[in-house]
């Protein structure tokens, strides 16, 4: 039989301090929960998990910004619902001045209302986030991108609308857009009584009945009363663009349509000979002229056609002014359904990332345990071995 020696004694000592390191890394290792703390345990593993976190802190970074732009949007979307009430209520108010019995002092009183409306309405478009950004500067304004002057609100920035991105929306709305492109008349034409009528005329705001015979062009619409007993009315329509006749000694009826190039209106009351309407294509204009415009029609105003055409044209452009901001609401929603798509596709892909990172770095805990395990059992047979050997010699065998 053999017996140990110094050399076998070093290796030995050597095999048990190996086993000992090791055992102390698996435990690290266990109560870390990870396979890699160091990127010398697994180059690849490490470079991978790296990779991953970067991603992770990116998506991040892309969240924290996305959510600031949901909370500037949701903000621009519920004031244009307040301004949405707003118009109505003004609306109302231009309804109700419509009541014949009402004096002219009763709608001095109802447009001083308005006016208190309309200088809400107008903070409301200077409305800013909780980082004192405007909600509707567009692609760039000063800090109150509307200014009110004496000749009209104008906007004081660069309109627009900024694009998102994959991971990002606008973080404001073109206020241009908003509040200050809202077509006049009924959206396509505007009828106008003469400025030397003298007869008892008006009309409704008007209708389009073909939009393919529409030409854009001017119209005045003439009225001939005759002298004779009863009188007759009639009426010509000439294109005042093309100079060009329309329509020739039509008999005028009292509420029925008249009707040429798509489009249609209905005339009411009793016009004097040589009264006029004037028919022009729609402009654009701002939401507080409209406004302006209905209070000047409701404000002291007593009964009569002339205060009845301006009411019924309020009416009609006021309708305009509230589809433009439901229609902006309507942008915003979008806006902020796709914000929610975008924050679902960031979560799934934290979800994967985090999924990658742990497989690269993260220890499977019931192998890692069983490892611990073997290794704590072979490193204590070692142990134990170690000591019987240690206790071996000569005179062992000699006694």
């Amino acid at each position: 039989m053999r017996l140990g020696t110094a050399n076998a004694y070093d290796r030995t000592l050597l095999n048990i301090t190996n086993r000992q390191a090791s055992l102390a890394e698996l435990q690290e290792k266990l109560s870390a929960g990870k396979k890699v703390l160091r990127a010398s345990d697994d180059p690849t593993g490490a470079a991978q998990s790296e990779r991953a976190q970067t991603r992770i802190t990116r998506v991040e970074i892309e969240q924290r910004a996305l959510s600031l732009q949901k909370n500037s949007i949701s903000l621009a979307e519920s004031t244009l619902g307040d301004a949405q009430s707003l118009m109505q209520q003004i609306r109302q108010l231009v309804v109700q001045a419509g009541d014949a019995t009402l004096t002219p002092a009763d709608r001095a009183s109802l447009a001083q209302e308005m006016r208190s409306l309309r200088d809400q309405l107008f903070t409301y478009a200077n409305k800013q986030d909780s980082n004192g950004v405007p909600l509707f500067g567009g692609l760039a304004s000063a800090n109150a991108p509307f200014v009110d002057l004496t000749t009209g609100v104008t906007f004081n920035g660069i309109p627009g609308q900024k694009s998102g991105g994959p991971v990002s929306i606008p973080s404001a709305m073109d206020g241009q857009a908003v509040f200050m492109n809202v077509p006049s008349g009924n959206g396509v034409f505007n009828m106008n009584l003469g400025a030397t009528n003298t007869g008892q005329l008006w009309t409704d705001p008007g209708r389009v009945l073909t939009p393919g015979l529409l030409t854009g062009d001017n119209y005045t619409v003439t009225f001939n009363v005759t002298a004779t007993l009863p009188p007759v009315t009639t009426y010509d329509v000439v294109n005042t663009t093309t100079a060009t006749p329309v329509l020739t000694a039509q008999p005028y009826v009292d509420g029925q349509d008249i009707t040429f190039d798509g489009l249609s209106f209905v005339a009411r009351g009793v016009p004097a000979n040589g009264d006029t309407l004037a028919i022009t294509p729609s402009t654009r204009t701002d939401i507080f002229a409209v406004v302006d415009a209905a209070i000047a029609a409701v404000d002291g105003q007593p009964n009569g056609h002339v205060f009845t055409q301006n009411n019924s044209r309020s009416l009609s452009q006021l309708d305009s002014a509230m589809d433009r901001i439901q229609s902006a609401r309507g942008t915003a929603g979008e806006l902020l359904k796709r914000a929610d798509i975008i924050d679902s596709n960031q979560e799934d892909k934290t979800i994967q990332l985090e999924a990658d990172r742990s497989r690269a770095e993260d220890m499977d805990m019931v192998k890692g345990i069983s490892q611990f395990e073997t290794q704590q059992l072979g490193y204590n047979a070692a142990l134990q071995t170690y000591a019987q050997i240690q206790r071996l010699s000569l005179f062992n065998y000699i006694s």
